[in-house]
């Protein structure tokens, strides 16, 4: 099995290149979002470090954005309960499919939190920052400020580049994201 890790910046468009392979996608993103809308043991978990702001179930994401605006370590306790979680959906992930040839990884925080193998193939999503912000200024809850926290926690841009093997240059145009996948499954297989 050929693990293929997607990393670059927030609004990069991992998502829309992850869906684009054709093999099955591990969105940490999604689960994240499952968690707080289905899983109460989060919630319960979440109300006892941040009371203040998680009273009530399903976990409502502006009780999220609330909270990590507010203070600075809330931020660190709210990954700490998330990724414990999405670490276990990530190994059923990997069990489930691991007669699958190839599997990708849409994980904004994978190299971050280890989450990554010395074999895995690692792809950096580069889009140019205007088009980047273009598209989170469309997204629902878009908020700077809590944008620009997420961007202190993950690694610099730079390193993630320069761990990759292979760079997709996404102009958000459907045929040039095909056309670079297709060559560089064509590399890898």
């Amino acid at each position: 099995m050929i693990r293929i890790g997607l990393v670059g910046d927030i609004g990069s468009g991992k998502s829309y290149i992850a869906n684009n392979f054709g093999y099955p996608v591990f969105n940490a993103d999604l689960e994240v979002g499952k968690l707080y809308k289905k899983n109460r043991k989060i919630f319960v978990k979440l109300n006892k470090v941040l009371p203040n702001y998680f009273n009530s179930f399903p976990v409502d994401k502006r009780d999220v954005s609330r909270a990590i605006l507010a203070n600075e370590t809330n931020l660190k306790k709210i990954i700490k309960i998330i990724h414990q979680e999405i670490r276990k959906k990530l190994f059923l992930f990997l069990k489930k499919n691991k007669n699958k040839k190839i599997l990708i990884l849409d994980i904004p925080l994978l190299l971050e939190n280890n989450l990554h193998k010395k074999k895995d193939i690692l792809i950096y999503i580069q889009s140019k920052k205007f088009d980047i912000f273009k598209r989170l200024k469309k997204r629902k809850n878009f908020n700077k400020k809590l944008l620009n926290k997420f961007k202190k926690i993950q690694l610099p841009l730079d390193y993630k580049k320069n761990k990759s093997q292979f760079i997709i240059k996404n102009n958000f145009t459907k045929k040039s994201v095909k056309n670079d996948i297709k060559n560089i499954l064509k590399e890898i297989l």
